[in-house]
């Protein structure tokens, strides 16, 4: 099935608000993702380091950092951004409806974001999204008039590019013969567990300190793979991709293939080096492959819970998540909120004290009673508390905060 068969809106379609609801549903379903990999920056100091975790050092331990590496890193941020790009024709169906010009409106939007993001990363989390997102929604919204051809030929040359440029790096470091300095590496590592564990004062710091340097992966490695997926999230928007799931499920299942061809073996290729972290060379060469084959995966994850959710069990399932996906602003705010108090100085100093399975079961009982939360608030409130006042920033108005009717339903910055 071709892009222009997606163009028009099959008959028979569901009403918007479900359709609306299934988008949710996987945005849920994305922020499970999202925290499984950022648990692992709160619970360990070691992550990202290039050396071994003392906490990771049994067989068990060594194969939840495996499978965490294999499913989830560069995986879900990857259908974050997917869904922004979704949601940003979602953005311009708002403005039209309201009569309102959209570009100054999202360009508020994003300014909003970036604060947000700009705050979250200062005092919880580092390796925050928002500020990124907040830039690369400018370039979208330069952009947003072009032909789905460039836009598709900007995120493949986006995703090879990034791609080939990693792979050069380990050329370069291979060729030069620098061994790589485990003792300043654990030093390093040390020297941040110590911070996050002093004073709220000191975890401050640190996260300063890390900004200085994270600018690194998110500039080479995260934003043009993020605007990659920024670019094909508005395409399938602006094509109605998830207007009738049944309609296209044999492009579904085609994508499900790729994933399986493609993604799985690069996905096992990038995740190899967590179990011996002893070769940066390989470590960048892995990385070159999984930025190469991660969208493959990610699309197929997206278009395997697309098809789930029409199986009885997976509405289910989807009725579960999309009150989540409804506020995934403020939900991905939380979670940073909650393991910074779990781990960091503002609460319970945890991070240096469990491995990789026990960050598992974290994530999992944080997202669980994000869940439970996400549905007490979604049942009287029409926005989440974030999402609330980033839309009243962007509207200049204050918007009613309880519930509308569920064809009324609220928007969320991460949402439309």
């Amino acid at each position: 099935m071709s892009l222009q068969n997606l163009s028009a809106q099959p008959a028979g379609s569901p009403p918007a608000n479900e359709r609306q609801s299934l988008v949710d549903a996987l945005r849920g379903f994305a922020l499970l993702g999202i925290l499984v990999v950022n648990i692992a920056s709160f619970s360990s100091a070691y992550y990202g380091v290039g050396v071994p975790d003392p906490m990771a050092q049994s067989v068990v331990e060594r194969a939840a950092l495996f499978v965490r590496t294999l499913l989830f890193e560069t995986k879900f941020y990857l259908l974050f951004s997917f869904l922004f790009g979704y949601s940003f024709t979602l953005q311009m169906q708002s403005a039209e409806r309201d009569g309102k010009p959209f570009a100054p409106r999202l360009l508020r939007r994003l300014v909003g974001l970036w604060v947000l993001g700009l705050v979250h990363g200062v005092l919880l989390y580092h390796g925050d999204i928002l500020t990124t997102y907040a830039v690369l929604g400018g370039v979208l919204l330069v952009l947003r008039r072009r032909g789905d051809v460039f836009l598709v030929r900007c995120a493949i040359g986006l995703v090879l590019l990034t791609s080939l440029m990693w792979a050069s790096f380990g050329y370069l470091l291979a060729f030069s013969g620098v061994p790589l300095d485990t003792r300043g590496a654990y030093a390093e590592a040390a020297q941040a567990l110590a911070a996050y564990r002093g004073t709220p004062a000191t975890v401050v710091a640190q996260h300063l300190r890390e900004l200085s340097q994270i600018w690194v992966v998110i500039g080479l490695a995260q934003a043009p793979t993020a605007l990659a997926m920024f670019f094909m999230g508005f395409i399938a928007g602006r094509r109605r991709l998830f207007a009738n799931v049944e309609a296209h499920r044999a492009l579904f299942k085609r994508l499900i293939a790729w994933g399986l061809v493609v993604g799985v073996p690069g996905a096992v290729f990038y995740a190899w080096p967590s179990v011996r972290l002893n070769d940066s060379v390989r470590e960048i060469y892995s990385l070159s492959v999984g930025l190469l084959t991660a969208p493959f995966l990610t699309a197929a994850y997206a278009s395997g819970m697309m098809l789930l959710f029409q199986t009885p069990r997976g509405k289910a399932l989807a009725e579960l998540l999309a009150p989540a996906g409804r506020m995934a602003l403020s939900n991905y705010l939380l979670q940073s909120l909650v393991c910074a108090w779990i781990f960091l100085a503002y609460g319970l100093r945890l991070m240096g004290t469990i491995g990789p399975l026990a960050s598992f079961a974290f994530a999992f009982a944080i997202f669980a009673g994000q869940l439970l939360l996400s549905r007490w608030w979604m049942e009287r409130f029409a926005y989440g508390p974030v999402e609330w006042l980033l839309r009243a920033f962007t509207n200049l108005s204050l918007p009613a905060m309880r519930r509308r009717p569920r064809s009324d339903a609220g928007s969320s910055a991460l949402r439309d």
